[in-house]
């Protein structure tokens, strides 16, 4: 009974040829990840910068409120928002 042949040994592996040209072509050129912003994105950026104060200061408001229990909330409103939501998925 024959285990190892003789003329496999030295057989040729048919992806080497790949393998060996995805390495090659990674060390050629490795290239970095580029983000580029917008003129309107940055503008959106420094004008949410400039209304932080006055956005903070509402928070803080909320907060207040929420945690003194003075925060009201108006129960005709949330369900203004929730019955087109919940009719869409009746209907599905």
């Amino acid at each position: 009974m024959k285990i190892n042949e003789t003329n496999r040994i030295g057989g040729v592996n048919p992806y080497q040829k790949q393998k060996d040209a995805r390495v090659g072509s990674a060390d050629k050129a490795k290239q970095k990840d580029e983000v580029q912003i917008s003129a309107a994105a940055k503008e959106l950026l420094t004008s949410s910068k400039t209304n932080g104060t006055d956005r903070t200061k509402h928070i803080e408001e909320l907060k207040n409120s929420v945690a003194s229990g003075t925060y009201h909330v108006e129960a005709g409103k949330i369900a203004e928002k929730l019955l087109p939501y919940l009719g869409n998925k009746q209907s599905e």
